[in-house]
């Protein structure tokens, strides 16, 4: 991708972007910068947690985990695109961010958001063979079947992540180069553009309302036909945050949307969900317990 990137500079008279960040508030910068990195904090060592425990215990090796684990990961990469370039906005005079940059975050956050998407929809099927066909489980959801849906959870992924980053690539920004917003994200940037958005608006509003309407169908219809609601709740509760606040961004027209509502409609899939995860499917999970348990113990142990 680096020398797509690089062409994508080349295609643009701005060679930097400043980014206004959360707010504007003198007063708030320090005590949003420290919030925020406790959430940061937070969520990392959540998710490693969650990733050397699901690694170390030999019983957490199962479809179940393997895609948890991932969704770990994919949250780690995801909070550490956006989170530590964020944190230096509170604490900088000047938040500049070049253009090839900002493309690069722009790319690796569409990565990393379209990813956990399709991951969350491979974890809803996984809940619906476990419930409904538990006899057929192991043959239905074998090693030959989760590797293949993983790899098209990051082809996805890596295709939507190209089709945004090209489309911006092809618009030229002059003279205001003040985007307001705390990270590079694609309808701010779209406003700045003194070249025509008609193509960005439709890919925009089709790509992602695929990526979204999709992956919610198939994890609702899922959990209805095998009646999980009940027992994959925390779920629930996390995909409608992740999907709900990025509908609300991206599937409204921006003249309804004033651009600090959406500003803190970022912040619950940037921040919120990925602090959410590793906390929903450890504190409310028997197995993680387990795992925690034997693992701290053989520690107290040796």
């Amino acid at each position: 991708t680096g020398t797509g990137l690089k062409a994508v500079a080349e295609n643009s008279s701005v060679t930097e972007f400043i980014l206004e960040g959360l707010t504007n508030h003198q007063e708030l910068q320090i005590p949003l910068f420290f919030l925020f990195l406790g959430f940061y904090v937070v969520t990392v060592v959540g998710i490693l947690s969650l990733i050397t425990l699901t690694g170390l215990n030999s019983h957490l090796h199962t479809p179940t985990y393997f895609f948890l684990y991932n969704l770990s990961f994919i949250d780690f990469c995801y909070s550490t695109v956006i989170t530590p370039k964020m944190l230096m906005s509170f604490v900088s005079t000047k938040n500049v961010i070049s253009y090839a940059g900002c493309m690069t975050q722009l790319f690796f956050f569409t990565f990393f958001a379209v990813s956990e998407s399709f991951i969350l929809s491979a974890m809803a099927y996984d809940c619906y063979v476990t419930i409904c066909n538990p006899p057929v489980y192991t043959a239905t959801m074998s090693p030959q079947v989760c590797l293949p849906i993983l790899l098209g959870v990051y082809v996805m992924g890596f295709a939507r992540a190209m089709a945004h980053t090209a489309c911006m690539g092809r618009l030229t920004f002059c003279a205001n180069n003040l985007v307001d917003h705390f990270r590079c994200d694609i309808l701010p940037h779209l406003e700045r553009s003194c070249t025509s958005t008609y193509v960005n608006e439709p890919v925009v509003f089709v790509v992602v309302g695929i990526d979204i309407g999709v992956p919610t169908a198939t994890i609702f219809i899922s959990y209805g036909r095998s009646k999980a609601f009940s027992t994959c709740g925390s779920h629930i509760i996390a995909v409608s945050l992740f999907f709900g606040s990025g509908a609300f961004m991206y599937l409204k027209p921006s003249s309804l949307l004033p651009m600090n509502l959406g500003k803190v409609s970022s912040l619950f899939y940037t921040i919120v969900v990925p602090i959410l995860n590793p906390l929903i499917y450890s504190l409310r999970n028997k197995d993680i317990k387990i795992a925690m348990k034997k693992t701290l113990s053989k520690k107290s142990f040796s």
